[in-house]
């Protein structure tokens, strides 16, 4: 599977500027993307070469990989030397080393941990919670039903989706739209405010329901 985040979207939420006059208000509206290296240009610790990650090991720069074993996927920037989509010239690529049966408990994932302060603006935990888009591009040999997660920095409350590979070997668009959680604890410090996770695979004992918000 290869992943690349679309830079002009990637998780984003609407910013408003503009003027209220006689009662009309005539908005500038753009979109700030809260993920850094979404487009996979920067690969400081591998420069380009392939590494078979182990638990909570950093891949491309800030794209950490978190799985409950080892050796089962590697990782590598332009894996397999695909074609990226018009626009691109990076990629993150997984490659699956060995047949594997996801037991009920395990987990394979992909993800960044955004600060707390770049996302504090969302207002997540409270009534006025805003929502976000998330927007990648993806391409597999496998076609099916796919996932991910956001999800907060204690675990406590998490948004798992799912979206539709097509075509095998074929790059596609994907964007999910999710209303801002308005309960929870969500962290506006230098720490970690917000995880956004890929999944490669995992058990039915720590999936949740697709389409909301939960606490777990």
């Amino acid at each position: 599977m290869t992943i690349v985040l679309d830079p002009s979207n990637g998780i984003t939420a609407p910013m408003y500027g503009g003027a209220i006059a006689s009662n009309a208000v005539t908005p500038s509206v753009s979109m700030k993307n809260r993920l850094i290296n979404g487009a996979m240009l920067v690969d400081q610790r591998n420069a380009g070469a392939s590494v078979t990650p182990t638990t909570n090991g950093y891949t491309l720069d800030r794209w950490q990989v978190v799985i409950s074993q080892s050796s089962k996927f590697s990782v590598q920037q332009n894996a397999g030397s695909v074609t990226p989509p018009a626009g691109f010239i990076n990629y993150l690529g997984c490659t699956s080393l060995a047949a594997t049966t996801v037991g009920s408990g395990d987990y394979y994932y992909i993800s960044q941990k955004i600060e707390g302060l770049n996302v504090a603006d969302l207002g997540w935990g409270t009534a006025s919670a805003q929502t976000v888009t998330i927007s990648f591009w993806v391409r597999s040999s496998l076609t099916g039903t796919f996932g991910g997660t956001l999800i907060n920095a204690a675990y406590s409350r998490a948004y798992p989706f799912t979206y539709t590979i097509n075509l095998a070997n074929t790059w596609e668009q994907k964007s999910i739209t999710i209303a801002g959680d308005t309960t929870g604890t969500w962290a506006t410090t230098n720490g970690t405010g917000l995880r956004v996770l890929f999944s490669m695979g995992a058990g039915s004992s720590v999936v949740g329901t697709v389409g909301s918000w939960s606490a777990t």
